[in-house]
């Protein structure tokens, strides 16, 4: 008998739907040929009404111990969960990637495989802005060079493993000195990969050549703004906002990664919470990202292809026309892995 490896993963419980999807993902996790100890933190409303550092300083803790989490939906009332660790965990990095998928139906009928790279910070979203008088109101936009340049590592380290190219977009022309900056480091951290294509596109420019042929894009590395408005549009152009899934990364000084949360793209569904009906492919898709940075490419891939093996063979839950409930779509992607189809 081989001896199994064991990943360690600290697993941030919340709100809403998140017990079920938490229950799909273990049960994903537990048909692997690898023993995955999840180690809990209780970050739903209630606890977080309780005593909010308690949760964020034990989330800390285990992310710190682990080096990678799960995070589940999370309701934000008084505060954004998200916000909280990425800020606690300098987070500075957002990947989030978005492809098509047979068996979904859509209103655009481009193939869509594309990895955006997000700055986490920064932007016009660091200040909330002020008010002058009655009729001006005004917030500041900012451009920091660390993260601005680990986003540009992160994009051209991940081109060159897809063969593929680079693309930068912003405002530059118009943001001279903040989209200027983004603009000026990203080229500097492209003449270390000369091997790797690369070209900035105008951002409005880029949604409008994206929406026509987004073939021609794979992977773009965007200011923090841009980068949310164009994840959500691609999803869209998939055809569901809950296939989305997305990594933080937070970098030590020589550019690796440090610490890492995987987290789906969807909310808490309090509709529909405790009918075990949700849709776990999100969650899935992170857990297999979560896979693939930890060290087990194969089964990250493992577990990718089987969540949209099924949904192309039309085994998805109702969001996507399906029929099936959670548990049972997750039943489909676990038949999946004990007996792999072909790519």
């Amino acid at each position: 008998m081989s001896h199994r490896e064991t990943l360690h993963v600290a697993e941030f419980h919340g709100d809403g739907i998140s017990p079920e999807l938490s229950a799909s993902v273990h049960q994903v996790a537990a048909a692997l040929p690898l023993t995955v100890q999840f180690h809990a933190v209780d970050m739903t409303l209630p606890s977080r009404n309780r005593d909010a550092k308690a949760c964020y300083d034990a989330a800390m803790a285990a992310m710190q111990q682990h080096g990678i989490a799960l995070k589940h939906p999370t309701v934000t009332e008084k505060e954004s969960p998200n916000k909280v660790l990425r800020e606690r965990s300098n987070f500075s990095v957002i990947h989030r990637p978005v492809a098509s998928l047979p068996g979904v139906k859509t209103r655009h009928d481009g193939r869509v495989d594309l990895h955006i790279i997000r700055i986490a910070v920064g932007g016009t979203y660091e200040d909330a802005g002020r008010r002058i008088g009655d009729d001006v109101a005004v917030s500041i936009r900012v451009i920091e060079r660390r993260p601005s340049r680990e986003a540009a590592l992160y994009a051209f380290r991940l081109a060159r493993r897809l063969s593929s190219g680079v693309v930068s977009s912003s405002k530059h022309t118009i943001q001279r000195a903040t989209d200027g900056l983004f603009e000026e480091i990203v080229l500097d951290v492209a003449k270390q990969f000369p091997d790797v294509p690369h070209h900035c596109e105008l951002f409005d420019s880029l949604l409008y050549k994206l929406l026509l042929k987004p073939e021609n894009y794979r992977v773009i590395v965007t200011p923090n703004e841009y980068g949310d408005f164009l994840s959500d549009m691609a999803c869209g152009m998939i055809g569901s906002l809950g296939l989305g899934a997305s990594a933080n990364y937070a970098f030590d000084t020589a550019g690796n990664v440090s610490l890492a949360m995987f987290d789906p793209a969807g909310g808490t569904a309090p509709d529909i919470a405790g009918k075990g009906i949700c849709n776990p492919s999100a969650s899935l898709l992170a857990f297999a990202m979560l896979l693939t940075h930890a060290g087990f490419r194969g089964l990250g891939t493992l577990v990718d292809d089987a969540v949209r093996g099924a949904i192309a063979a039309g085994e998805s839950t109702r969001d996507l026309g399906g029929t099936l409930n959670t548990a049972d779509f997750t039943a489909s992607v676990c038949r999946r892995l004990a007996t792999p189809q072909p790519r």
